[in-house]
């Protein structure tokens, strides 16, 4: 348990790692691609090690080299593996990886932790068993474990519902130009969280892929593509980002954080999460752009109502930041929160409750009101998000505790030291 120190953070500058969501995407295309990438700083945690350890698994070479990395790819091809590819609770793992390894060779085996076995993945395995690609669930119906059939995938029309998570789609997207025939597929739910598809093209993208698209309804993937090796440099998370901005919008402080844009905040293939700051701004905050990084210096707050089904990984930032805010904060469209590392919904209501903070839920929404706040004991539900987003509390009230720290090493194992850079000026 660690406690955090009320201050408020004066012309702080923070630097981020990359981000997890196109770390993820961008070991996986690599990894597929004939020849080498170089790859500048991906982010190394428990998540993307998961996926790059199972990547490995299946072939690909990876050589470090500091904080970048050489991988050699397979050229759209994986290796048998005969033992089971171990996932943590790293859900992006398994879901983006459930479609790719069937372009290997013999069975896969996909494990994880008791949690994971409860976060669904049905309608990504009703999509592969459409395409012929036989899956077979270990356990519990629409839930990992998982064991996947790999071989020769012909490719064809697919339907997905991506109304509870669009990484259903990402893992369809990844494998479809390795596929004879490529792929048409159609969104027939949603999808959610909309930014991360854009991602995944754009990633695609860069590795020489062609997608045609109309929006987010349906996909045309032609087959018989090969990702093309190159260098590619991962952008900072802008989800890791906004506990800083959010810092400073609790205590009414300053802080930037490097290494965003403007063009941060108009293209959502790289930065979707990065418009938490226009939602800081609508609460009060004056918002910096500048080419080197953005700068949120906090003022008085005051409610929003936000639509997050774009941005959920930031619904418990916002939460928290509200706290402090007049009125009631109202989060709607975010019913796939409680699908996550926790049920994010009711660790959030738990949470603040026991920081005098009136918080309720609904299927799909959660309310927020501001009021006085005193220092607790949380509880972060093993969710590296929970503990990153409370400790901003911290800063503004004493006696702040936050149980188990170190379940940030999921997605930012180096957080609780680039945290202390809030307590240090830099002009």
């Amino acid at each position: 348990m660690i406690e955090i120190t009320p201050h408020v953070p004066d012309h702080c500058r923070i630097r981020v790692p990359g981000s997890k969501s196109e770390t993820h995407r961008v070991f996986i295309a690599a990894a597929l691609a004939r020849g080498v990438s170089t790859l500048y700083r991906p982010l190394r945690s428990q998540d993307t090690d998961l996926t790059l350890s199972a990547l490995e698994n299946l072939g690909a070479e990876v050589e470090e080299h500091g904080s970048d990395m050489l991988i050699k790819g397979v050229n759209g091809r994986f290796a048998s593996c005969a033992y089971p590819l171990y996932l943590a609770n790293s859900g992006t793992s398994m879901r983006l990886l459930a479609g790719v390894v069937a372009l290997g060779e013999g069975s896969y085996t996909l494990t994880g932790t008791e949690r994971m076995y409860h976060r669904p993945i049905g309608p990504l395995i009703d999509a592969l068993n459409s395409l012929n690609i036989g899956v077979r669930y270990l356990e519990k119906k629409n839930c990992p474990p998982l064991v996947i059939s790999g071989g020769v995938v012909a490719g064809g029309t697919a339907a997905i519902d991506c109304s509870k998570s669009s990484q259903f789609l990402s893992s369809l997207l990844l494998m479809a130009p390795c596929t004879q025939t490529g792929m048409t597929l159609t969104v027939s739910h949603g999808p959610v969280s909309k930014p991360y598809v854009d991602m995944t093209v754009e990633v695609m993208r860069r590795f020489g892929i062609t997608v045609h698209r109309d929006g987010y309804r349906q996909f045309d993937v032609p087959g018989g593509q090969t990702y093309q090796a190159g260098a590619y440099t991962i952008a900072p998370d802008a989800s890791q980002a906004g506990y800083f901005w959010g810092a400073a919008a609790i205590t009414g402080g300053t802080v930037t954080v490097e290494g965003f844009s403007g063009a941060s905040l108009q293209d959502d293939a790289v930065q979707g999460d990065a418009g938490l700051v226009r939602i800081f701004q609508q609460m009060g905050c004056r918002v910096e752009i500048a080419d080197d990084g953005i700068t949120v210096t906090g003022a008085p707050l005051r409610s929003v109502t936000v639509d997050m089904a774009d941005m959920p990984d930031m619904v418990p930032t916002l939460a928290v930041v509200a706290a402090f805010a007049k009125g009631t904060t109202v989060m709607e469209n975010i019913a796939h929160l409680r699908a996550k590392e926790s049920d994010r919904l009711l660790a959030v209501c738990t949470e603040l409750g026991k920081m005098g903070i009136e918080a309720v839920s609904g299927p799909d929404w959660l309310r927020v009101t501001g009021g006085t706040v005193h220092g607790a004991e949380i509880d972060t539900w093993n969710d590296h998000r929970m503990a990153m987003a409370f400790s901003m509390a911290g800063l503004k009230i004493p006696g702040m505790k936050i149980k188990n720290p170190e379940c940030v090493d999921k997605s930012f194992p180096d957080f609780w030291n680039v945290w202390q850079g809030l307590y240090t000026r830099k002009d």
